[in-house]
């Protein structure tokens, strides 16, 4: 519990665009660059190898649009949220305005969904 306070401190006192975003899951990408995140169904390998059928995948998937999977790919655990912004600004330009408010949107989203972390809370 400790650690969840600590967590939520850091990302309280960092400006949003400061945080660098860190993948958390494998994903694949289609032709067109969509891209699809690989979620485990069970975080323990060994316990999802014996409760899961061999014939059902152990993963959930999460389809992401053409912006979002743009911004998946952009994150390399390197990049601020600001820089993945202003390359979003470019590939995209007025489709993605307000382009800083939804990128951090959507980071959030997937941060809360356990999709990514911030390198700042590692």
């Amino acid at each position: 519990m400790l650690i969840f306070f600590k967590k939520r401190q850091i990302l309280l006192r960092t400006n949003a665009l400061e945080l660098i975003p860190v993948r958390l899951h494998s994903f694949d990408t289609d032709s067109k660059g969509i891209v699809t995140i690989k979620i485990p169904k069970i975080s323990n390998e060994k316990l999802a190898n014996r409760i899961i059928p061999k014939s059902r995948s152990k993963y959930s998937t999460l389809e992401l649009d053409e912006i979002g999977s743009a911004v998946w790919q952009e994150i390399n655990g390197e990049q601020k949220t600001e820089q993945i912004c202003s390359r979003m600004a470019d590939r995209f330009g007025d489709k993605i305005h307000p382009v800083q408010e939804r990128v951090v949107k959507f980071l959030s989203g997937l941060y809360n969904n356990k999709c990514l972390t911030f390198k700042q809370l590692q």
